[in-house]
């Protein structure tokens, strides 16, 4: 059966596959089924709005039940920033409760400096963080799942390990930073892996 995820990102793809296949669930990319899916507003303001709105979208355009995600990083000394912005947090201006995009077209490496720089200075023990990772799968007759999962760890004085994305060389669970995690290893404890474990026990009821 072919689900089609509501992203292009290959690790990402490569994570899902790794859990949902087992299932009998083949999940496809727009990009490799050959078709272009529209460019959506993610104005929501929760982790799970946001999914929901592009895996409804991939649904409507392919008529394939569709699994999108919403994930980032809450630190918890920037009163949870970047959160749902985790993606353009370098693009941002902050203003109170209002956020600003700068259209600065920020990438993965704006964004680890700018962490950093904010939290220059501050002790290990207030550098606490975790990972939030929310999952939608919305099937063409209507029917939601909606999963999630989140990952506790603390920010790093500087990147350690190439694998991963994101601000994984940043985040450190176990004494050792996401950027060192491979595969399945990362699997066992990360916000996307236990939100994936939680989606395919929600799918095995119903497929």
């Amino acid at each position: 059966m072919d689900f089609i995820l509501a992203t292009n990102n290959m690790k990402k793809l490569a994570e899902m596959q790794r859990i949902l296949s087992p299932l009998g669930i083949n999940v496809v990319t727009a990009k490799m089924l050959g078709i272009t899916l529209p460019e959506v507003v993610e104005d929501g303001d929760t982790f799970e709005a946001n999914a929901k709105i592009k895996a409804e979208s991939a649904c409507k355009i392919t008529g394939l039940p569709a699994i999108a995600d919403d994930s980032g990083l809450c630190v918890d000394y920037l009163g949870g920033y970047p959160g749902i912005y985790s993606a353009r947090f370098a693009n941002i201006e902050i203003h109170g409760d209002e956020c600003v995009d700068n259209e600065k077209n920020a990438d993965d490496e704006d964004n680890n400096n700018l962490l950093l720089e904010k939290l220059q200075g501050v002790a290990e023990n207030d550098r606490t963080a975790y990972y939030v990772c929310a999952i939608s799968c919305i099937f063409p007759d209507g029917k939601e799942i909606s999963v999630r999962g989140e990952c506790h760890g603390i920010i790093g004085f500087e990147r350690d390990g190439n694998a991963g994305f994101g601000y994984d060389p940043l985040f450190i669970i176990n004494g050792k930073s996401f950027g060192k995690y491979e595969g399945e290893e990362k699997d066992k404890i990360s916000h996307r892996g236990k939100a994936l474990r939680s989606l395919a026990e929600e799918l095995k009821k119903i497929i």
